[in-house]
């Protein structure tokens, strides 16, 4: 096969997942009172309406939060994980796999069902913010697994023996060698337990406590008694928001920890 047919092939299957994104980003210009595409003129209308909406910036600053804590939490213990995985597992190494991946074995409703049950089966209950961060993070942690696990089967031992030979301490060692080199992987598994955290629905709609709402449970709300452009804007804005974190992250983060 030619490379034009695999051009093709490949332009057309970004096209299809770039699509929906596309479709509300338009609709979000609408400048009728209903949600509909194509637009029925083009209006920054239902961004003003936005803007003014306290509700909806109340659940984007929770779903930030809860996110950035669930992404220091899952990074932290799944580039631990990793670690102990891949160099010092040995005949183990295949059942901590497996129980990493577990959390992704399962409709992500039925693991919220067994979180709801054991939160109130240990007596914490759904009053705090604590049951919302676990499930966020056990949702998050198989990607930032695999992502530094990754990256470690390339890393060589013999790096960390040689800086060990030179005196240098088990954090000057992680730190100073280690880190660095399997910096790809520990950044993208961050970034994607950042996306899937400010995302996710289901864990969010089974744990929360009373009066919070983050913001995919609080579109879901709305949409359920309102289907106005508004819904658009949100999501255009929940859109970008991801994109700024993937881009700052990666250009801050990413030149900071080369320069180790």
């Amino acid at each position: 096969m030619s490379k034009t047919f695999f051009t093709i092939f490949c332009l057309l299957i970004y096209a299809f997942l770039l699509a929906p994104i596309v479709v509300v980003v338009l609709a979000s210009f609408n400048s009728g009172a209903f949600l509909t595409f194509p637009p029925q003129g083009l209006s920054l209308r239902w961004y003003v309406v936005f803007f003014h909406n306290e509700v909806f910036w109340r659940a984007i600053k929770t779903s930030l939060w809860i996110a950035a804590v669930t992404t220091v939490i899952s990074s932290i213990i799944g580039t631990m994980a990793a670690i102990y995985h891949v160099q010092f597992a040995g005949k183990l190494k295949e059942t901590v796999r497996v129980a990493m991946m577990a959390p992704l074995l399962l409709p992500e409703v039925l693991t919220a069902i067994a979180l709801l049950f054991f939160v109130y089966t240990i007596g914490i209950g759904t009053q705090t913010v604590l049951p919302l961060i676990i499930g966020h993070v056990l949702i998050t942690l198989p990607f930032v697994f695999i992502n530094v696990s990754a990256s470690l089967e390339s890393y060589d031992v013999s790096w960390t023996m040689a800086a060990r030979s030179l005196g240098a301490g088990p954090f000057t060692r992680f730190w100073r060698i280690m880190l660095p080199l399997i910096k790809p992987g520990v950044i993208g598994g961050a970034l994607f337990a950042f996306i899937i955290s400010f995302d996710v629905f289901t864990i969010s709609f089974m744990l929360k406590s009373v009066g919070m709402s983050t913001l995919p449970i609080q579109l879901y709300d709305y949409l359920r008694t309102n289907f106005t452009p508004e819904a658009a804007a949100v999501s255009s804005l929940s859109v970008f928001l991801t994109l700024l974190v993937v881009v700052v992250t990666e250009k801050f983060l990413g030149l900071k920890i080369h320069r180790f």
